[in-house]
């Protein structure tokens, strides 16, 4: 059976705001949730409104004081992530945590977002690298802690500088390995040109393990109308508690790497189990593919200039 003690102590974030994408259902739900419970101002940027809805009404059950707020966001459209940057820029409100959790994975074939980038490269990097963009004054007035997930397929891989939008030849899980590399690298990078230029922001990164999210589930709004075969193997491994995760526990990692006093700046947090599948979070060595600051500036400054996006604190 799968173990129900495994669990870590979020502190009180009584004060604090923060703001976690991907927050209407899976593991950004329960991120949500737990940051609530423990005091913190929560905003949930979400695509869909009833989800979002739901999502609040499903946390106030269990929270019935939580402050939260809905806002609308599209990561895949980087108009929707200015607008949202405007609005909350104006309301001059500073963050104290910010949470990098929404995804998408596997579509069944290829797709661009609003802005013509593939997909999981739009959506998982560069609409998150954007946002952060933004966003940076509030993350830097509130001196901030940005976690950005990551997945197991950062561990191998490369960035496909000869075709980052994957118009020749393209294959799925390549290119969403390709985009977790990618972000992995970014909050790395993040983190150094905090140091550098005073932003007064540090950046971690953490990774779910392997656990039944809705990641792989049927996702119509990417054209998958049922879920992948390999979410039921993975449901049936989780329930008996098997090598990996389940959902309850996927949430953890990024939550220590968000919450924890004890987590450093630039490291990574996953699962402890085998493979880093499942287990209680812990921090683990950098993957190979996170490890250069010359391919992490590259990102960097590519994705500065696909998204036009200019960091600035002030």
């Amino acid at each position: 059976m799968p173990r129900r003690d495994i669990d870590i102590t979020v502190p009180d974030l009584t004060g604090k705001r923060a703001l976690v994408t991907g927050a209407s259902d899976g593991m950004g739900l329960g991120m949500a949730q737990r940051l609530a419970a423990a005091g913190a101002e929560v905003v949930m940027p979400v695509r869909n409104p009833a989800k979002g809805e739901a999502a609040v009404a499903q946390i106030r059950r269990s929270v019935p004081n939580a402050r939260l707020s809905l806002r609308s966001l599209d990561l895949s459209s980087l108009t929707s992530v200015a607008a949202l940057g405007d609005t909350l820029r104006q309301e001059g409100e500073p963050f104290h945590l910010l949470i990098n959790n929404a995804g998408v994975m596997m579509p069944p074939y290829r797709q661009t977002t609003e802005d013509g980038f593939e997909l999981q490269f739009g959506t998982n990097h560069l609409g998150h690298f954007a946002l952060v963009g933004h966003l940076l004054p509030l993350l830097s007035a509130g001196r901030a802690r940005v976690t950005s997930q990551i997945s197991v397929a950062a561990r191998q891989g490369s960035i496909n500088w000869d075709d980052l939008n994957w118009e020749r030849s393209y294959q799925g899980m390549r290119a969403y390995g390709q985009s977790k590399i990618a972000f992995g690298l970014f909050g790395l990078e993040l983190e150094r040109r905090s140091r550098a230029n005073g932003w007064g922001i540090t950046s971690n990164l953490s990774h779910p393990g392997v656990a039944p999210t809705s990641l792989l589930a049927a996702r119509p709004e990417i054209g998958r109308d049922s879920e992948r075969l390999n979410i039921r193997g993975i449901r049936f491994l989780s329930a008996r508690g098997i090598i990996l995760g389940t959902i309850e526990t996927a949430k953890l990692p990024a939550l220590m790497a968000a919450t924890d006093p004890a987590t450093e700046p630039g490291a990574l947090y996953s699962p402890s189990g085998f493979g880093n599948l499942g287990g209680p979070p812990t921090e683990q060595k950098l993957y190979s593919t996170l490890r250069s600051p010359e391919e992490a500036a590259r990102v960097w400054e590519a994705s500065e200039r696909l998204t036009e996006t200019v960091f600035s604190a002030v």
